[in-house]
């Protein structure tokens, strides 16, 4: 037996941005958006869109939400908006992540009983009253505008926690490419290869189903085909919308499944080294893909479908050749691993969370 679900409106195409005033409604909302969303023009294409309907703009979005900046917003947000029941987020991953950590309305107002909550204590509580969230992702690749779960760094204590409530679901998604093309190469990048991570962490996952397995193939094919392609020639839009057609395919996957072992690998990479986390969960996919092999024969030919090979050798072979072609390295010492250190690394990832959605967990 099994299920499938996901409950988020998914508007996208090109110029789907003008769907925003209709999802909104009559509420108010505040915007949440990255630094750079003013001068390219966007604040001001929201501003048009939503008049006096948007009560407030926030842009000092940091890339990797860490709580020492979280707090003071959400008390700030609570505090001087305490009606607002819609937050608009408009960027990448990690101001998406952000807008989620201020949807939960804390009965104090503080952000210390949310974190309570994130760690897996008991909170005073909530009122019950949270705000909504529209989501409008101007990356190809995070998922989070289709997931429930918003990444929460604490780098003083160098740990990373993950948010995960009934109404951290965004209310609705917008897809818009137009929106990505002033999108810079490395970012278009990391977050091309973050979603190819989705992509193949949701089939080699102890939580694949049927409609999970068709979505992530079919992303995993086009990000493949399509990446490359975008980032010799990033002003073409077909090639921006194919990429963030295939980057939700995976979100909408792995909001099944959740991702697994090479995820689980990556949040020390990034705490410790600061590499992107696009490519901290991406360079160890053809190792992880040879610990897969055999374990499952539905998902040996699900991988063998993706890269077109005959076995899983040979499919690791392409996978790598595909990543070092786009400048990036699959060798763990490039990432500050030393070769001995690898299997430990991987004892200790597959104990995580995410480790344990591992096929070879199991």
């Amino acid at each position: 037996m099994w299920t499938h679900y996901n409950p988020v409106e998914v508007h996208a195409g090109c110029g789907s941005l003008s769907q925003l005033p209709a999802l909104l409604g009559p509420r108010r909302a505040i915007l949440i958006a990255f630094p750079e969303a003013t001068e390219l023009g966007l604040v001001d294409s929201i501003r048009k869109l939503l008049g006096d309907r948007l009560a407030a703009v926030e842009t000092e979005v940091h890339p990797n939400p860490d709580i020492e900046w979280l707090a003071p917003l959400y008390e700030r947000l609570w505090r001087d908006h305490p009606d607002i029941d819609c937050i608009v987020a408009l960027g990448g991953g990690s101001v998406i992540d952000c807008a989620k950590v201020m949807l939960t309305r804390s009965a104090t107002g503080r952000f210390a009983d949310l974190l309570a909550r994130i760690e897996g204590a008991e909170p005073p509580g909530t009122t019950g009253a949270h705000r909504k969230l529209l989501a409008i992702p101007t990356t190809a690749g995070t998922g989070s505008e289709v997931t429930p779960w918003a990444t929460v760094w604490d780098q003083a204590r160098g740990r990373k926690l993950s948010l995960h409530l009934p109404w951290t679901w965004p209310e609705a998604a917008i897809v818009d490419a137009d929106l990505m093309l002033s999108l810079p190469h490395a970012a278009t990048l990391a977050s091309g290869l973050d979603a190819l991570s989705h992509a193949l962490e949701s089939l080699w996952n102890v939580h694949r189903n049927p409609v999970s397995a068709s979505l992530a193939v079919s992303a995993a094919r086009a990000i493949i085909d399509t990446l490359p392609q975008l980032l010799a020639q990033p002003d073409r839009p077909e090639l921006r919308e194919r990429l963030a057609t295939a980057a939700l395919q995976a979100g909408l996957a792995f909001s099944n499944t959740r991702t697994a072992l090479a995820h689980s690998l990556s949040y020390d990479i990034t705490l410790q080294h600061g590499t992107p986390h696009g490519i901290a969960c991406s360079f160890s996919l053809p190792r992880i893909m040879q610990l897969a092999a055999g374990r499952d024969a539905a998902l040996d030919a699900l991988l063998l479908s993706v890269f077109g090979a005959s076995d899983i050798d040979q499919a690791a072979a392409s996978l790598s050749a595909f990543l070092q072609g786009l400048g990036v390295s699959v060798d763990p010492l490039s990432y500050g691993i030393q070769e001995a250190d690898w299997s430990d690394r991987i004892r200790k990832a597959l104990a995580g969370a995410r480790g344990r959605n591992f096929i070879a967990a199991a």
